[in-house]
């Protein structure tokens, strides 16, 4: 009995490497790590259990990374431009959407019979923390390379994003204006995660919700609002 437990436990764990392999393009060495950074708060309550820390690291190594890239890219540019161009690549609805390109959604751990999860954008968040998680375990030259192979290059395509109008927000607010309807960006909730302030800013279109971002600060947060709005409404 002991030994076809020990092998339950080596085969799921070969499992996992496996897939760890086949979506980040990388051979894990501590495995704890990225099993920690794919495990949302849903399913894991305590900070040393749920992915909510190599969130936060990995935010903060992929904004650095990020910016570094842009630097070089761009030697002429002036920090305003290279302000918005890394907000650009890394906004919360961008990570999401590479996330869930890359098959994170398939190996992230989370509750999947919460409802507001699926319209959240936990699987960006466990990006960020797969980051931290790469950088604790190979350093962070190997995590820039791997940064720039497996997200900047093939998802996150420069030239066009230079044409992207970021204010998403305004571009609603005229939308709305032009048709005669009341739009409003409001505080839905304000609250602390693992020692970090989240909010959560909803647009909301003649007295109804209409979608609602998620992020550290309001501005993203509405951003991210607005952006989803612009999706439900077909601009």
């Amino acid at each position: 009995m002991q030994i076809l437990k020990k092998f339950f436990k080596s085969s799921v764990k070969d499992q996992f490497e496996k897939e760890i392999k086949n979506i980040l393009g990388l051979k894990p060495g501590n495995i704890l790590l990225y099993r920690t950074a794919l495990s949302h708060r849903s399913i894991r309550d305590t900070p040393d259990e749920n992915n909510e820390r190599l969130e936060y690291l990995g935010d903060a190594v992929l904004s650095a990374i990020v910016a570094d890239y842009l630097f070089k890219r761009y030697p002429y540019k002036g920090e305003g431009f290279l302000t918005e161009m890394r907000s650009k690549m890394v906004n919360r609805q961008q990570l999401n959407d590479i996330a869930v390109k890359m098959g994170l959604k398939k190996i992230t751990l989370y509750n999947k019979f919460d409802g507001s999860l699926k319209s959240s954008q936990i699987f960006g968040n466990t990006l960020e923390a797969v980051v931290g998680a790469i950088y604790l375990d190979i350093g962070y030259d190997k995590t820039k390379q791997w940064v720039l192979h497996q997200i900047v290059m093939p998802h996150m395509f420069v030239d066009d994003l230079e044409l992207v109008d970021i204010n998403l927000k305004n571009k609603l607010i005229g939308w709305a204006s032009k048709n005669g309807k009341i739009l409003s960006f409001d505080l839905a909730e304000e609250k602390i995660e693992s020692g970090r302030r989240v909010f959560t800013i909803s647009a909301v279109l003649d007295g109804e919700i209409l979608a609602q971002g998620k992020a550290f600060n309001k501005k993203d947060a509405s951003q991210i609002a607005a952006q989803l709005a612009i999706e439900k409404v077909g601009l």
